[in-house]
């Protein structure tokens, strides 16, 4: 986890374009969540082989809230690409996006 964490740290030092600062943290924010994803997914199994229902339970609950972070992590990544591509279409100037 803080290997994710110093890649994004790393990635703001470089001083991107700021479209190119929100594409890369949103990644390195959903590269938190997979990693996430997999220590619940895998937590929740080993709580259901040893009977302990209730963790599972709220392991679980966890696991598709994670989930759900997941795809609106991805719903903004696409937002942020399409608004990066009309950025550059118009020559760098921001059209209002609502």
């Amino acid at each position: 986890m803080k290997g994710l964490i110093k890649e994004g740290s790393e990635m703001i030092e470089e001083d991107p374009q700021p479209e190119e600062l929100d594409a890369g943290l949103i990644s390195a924010a959903q590269r938190v969540e997979h990693y996430e994803l997999a220590s619940y997914g895998c937590v929740s199994t080993y709580a259901k082989l040893l009977g302990e229902d209730e963790a599972v339970s709220l392991l679980r609950q966890t696991l598709e809230e994670e989930k759900e972070t997941d795809k609106k992590l991805t719903q903004l990544s696409g937002q942020i690409i399409i608004e990066t591509a009309n950025f550059e279409e118009t020559g760098g100037t921001h059209s209002p996006s609502k």
